[in-house]
């Protein structure tokens, strides 16, 4: 496995990692989240794993003392993990976001287009209202939105319609059809891809926030066509 792949299973098994007390019950999901840790931690670094298997069988001991040492002895070596694969990652970003964690979503999304200077792009065919309150407020102030959508027309044009008459934020919306991917594209310079639609983004299923690197130029030249070809619709 690449680093930044090491790096966005151990983000995600810190992320849905049961609490203290529940690890040691005997569960299905119990054993799935222990035996995914230390798998992720032999993949970043041979003996970070076999140390996480000393430390998953301490935590699961009956004495309060010695599992409460185990639990801290695996976070503390997931969190190391975390970290130094974060100072040797330098590139594309990759978020794996587990079910649920609806804000986790949206936080990842918000910081990466408040990064955006003078355009950000939006391809997505299920836009919607929801959509727009969720994200539109933190782009930067001036910098052009253009969304691609299609399915959800009726709820996303009027509040487009009312944000821009609200804040003067330069907004424009296509549509077009036979698109199904979600991507945004910031500066037309770095290109993200999400797993879900970005409405729904953790709410009914794992998804992955992806940043495009070898591809970009395709990527960006078949939505840029794709745009320009659509249908104005504000």
């Amino acid at each position: 496995m690449k680093p930044a792949d090491i790096l966005a299973e151990i983000e995600d098994v810190l992320r849905t990692m049961p609490p203290e007390n529940d690890l040691r019950q005997d569960t299905q999901e119990i054993f799935s989240s222990l035996g995914r840790a230390v798998a992720v931690l032999g993949q970043w670094n041979t003996l970070a794993g076999v140390q996480a298997e000393v430390y998953v069988k301490e935590l699961r001991r009956s004495a309060a003392y010695e599992a409460h040492r185990g639990y801290v002895n695996l976070m503390v070596l997931l969190h190391r993990g975390r970290s130094e694969l974060r100072m040797i990652t330098i590139g594309p970003v990759n978020a794996a976001i587990g079910q649920g964690l609806v804000f986790d979503y949206f936080d990842e999304i918000r910081k990466l287009i408040a990064t955006a200077n003078s355009d950000l792009l939006f391809v997505d065919p299920y836009l919607d209202a929801n959509f727009v309150s969720q994200y539109l407020p933190h782009i930067p102030m001036g910098v052009k939105t253009r969304l691609l959508a299609r399915e959800k027309l009726p709820s996303l044009l009027p509040a487009v319609k009312l944000l821009a008459q609200q804040s003067q934020m330069p907004i424009e919306v296509r549509s077009a059809p036979n698109f199904h991917d979600r991507y945004f594209i910031v500066d037309g310079k770095d290109c993200y891809q999400s797993g879900a639609s970005f409405k729904d983004g953790g709410r009914n299923a794992p998804t992955t926030i992806t940043q495009i690197t070898d591809a970009f130029p395709a990527v960006h030249r078949t939505y840029e066509e794709l745009w320009q070809k659509g249908k104005p619709e504000l």
